[in-house]
This record gives structure tokens, sequence and C-alpha cells, in this order.
């Protein structure tokens, strides 16, 4: 390796680092922009301190194609629950809703392979809407997820990649979330309903034109 290509490549490597810092401290400052802290009953200070240790982290997260996320700040139920998180999400000029209870969503545990790290709050890299599995059934997208070496995103998940991008929900564009499942059939999903970004359910085996299944490459506690 040339003189001139070591220096390109350190700039590069800079460069990188720079931008994820400053996107770091860009997701930190979404949820405390959202009254995160308040929810989780701590102060501004504590919450910024207990997402701190990701920071490192996230510096070596990359997407794999331009219209994926490299990383993502989940921050999970043990702080702040999806029923208390979607009305703070600002989309246009509505806020989210849901009608799952708090109770509902306890119910939802992750499928088997779905390795959630043990924390309060850990990243997702390489974040994908499921654009490629628009109109493809939840049951029948998780197995072409794994067999991509990816993993199926959970309900704490995608309210985390709302909150810090409403802009990420479209109108003809939304995503399952099918890495956890209840009791039942039925699967968690966040779309547009009366103009309001909605954390609802559908069953496993109806596709949707208007729904894909989200994905990550991997989970970073």
């Amino acid at each position: 390796m040339t003189e001139t290509t070591t220096r390109a490549t350190d700039l590069t490597e800079q460069t990188t680092t720079t931008t994820t810092a400053t996107e770091f401290d860009r997701q930190v400052q979404a949820y405390l922009d959202a009254g995160y802290p308040a929810l989780a009953g701590l102060d501004d200070q504590a919450f910024t301190d207990l997402l701190e240790p990701l920071r490192d982290k996230a510096s070596r997260a990359r997407a794999t194609s331009p219209d994926r996320i490299a990383f993502a700040v989940v921050v999970t139920s043990r702080l702040v629950t999806a029923d208390l998180a979607l009305p703070t999400v600002h989309w246009k000029a509505t806020t989210g809703w849901t009608e799952y209870t708090a109770d509902d969503l306890a119910g939802y545990r992750p499928l088997d392979g779905v390795d959630v790290p043990d924390r309060a709050a850990y990243l997702v890299t390489d974040v994908d809407t499921g654009t490629a599995t628009l109109d493809v059934r939840a049951k029948d997208a998780v197995p072409l997820i794994v067999a991509e070496g990816r993993s199926p995103l959970t309900i704490d998940e995608g309210v985390s990649l709302l909150t810090l991008w409403p802009g990420i929900l479209k109108d003809r564009n939304a995503f399952f979330l099918p890495g956890a499942r209840d009791h039942g059939k039925r699967v968690a999903a966040l779309w547009v309903s009366k103009g309001h970004p909605r954390l609802g359910w559908c069953w496993e085996g109806n596709p949707h034109t208007w729904l894909g299944s989200a994905s990550c490459g991997s989970r970073v506690g």
C-alpha cells in the first residue's frame, strides 16, 4: 500500500468515525427531545450515561447498502414501554398511537434464534425496513431473513427506529416486526392509520402489499 493510499484510508476512517459520533449524538438527543428520560424515571444525565457505553460500539457499525441504516440505539421496554413511547413520535402533523396495553406487550417474546442483549439499551446494526419483503407473509419472510444471515426486528427495536426516524414510515411502505410473537399468530407491525403512526398487529399468514418485514444484521449490547 502506498503512502498516498494509506493517507486516503486514514482520512476515510476518520471521516466515518466523526460521522458516526455525530449520528450517535443525534440519536441520543432525539430520545431526550421525546421525553424518554422522564418516562423511564431518570434525569437527562442518567439517561445519557446509560447510552454512552454504546458510542464506541456504534463506531464499528456499517450499512451494507445505501438504503439500510448503519446503527440505531434501541431503548427497550425495561426503560420505556411501547404504549408510552408511541405518543412521543411526531409524524408529519400527528403523533403515534397503539391499541396495545403494557400487559399486551409483555406477552410478546423473541422468537427462538432471535438473541436480544440482556440490556436496557443496545444497538441494532445494518437495519432494513423490508422493502424486498413487501407482500410477503410474515411467517414466510422470517426464514428468508434468517437465510441471509440476518435477524427479524422486535417491537422494542421497531419503536426505537420510529422514534429516531419518524419519516421512515411511509404510507405504502410500512413494516412487520416479526422478531417477537405473543401466544397466538399475531405479528406486530408499524403503519400509518388515519394519518397517524400506529403500532398494531396483523395475522402472520396474511400478506399485504404495503407491509414488509424489518430486519437487522446484528445486535450489540
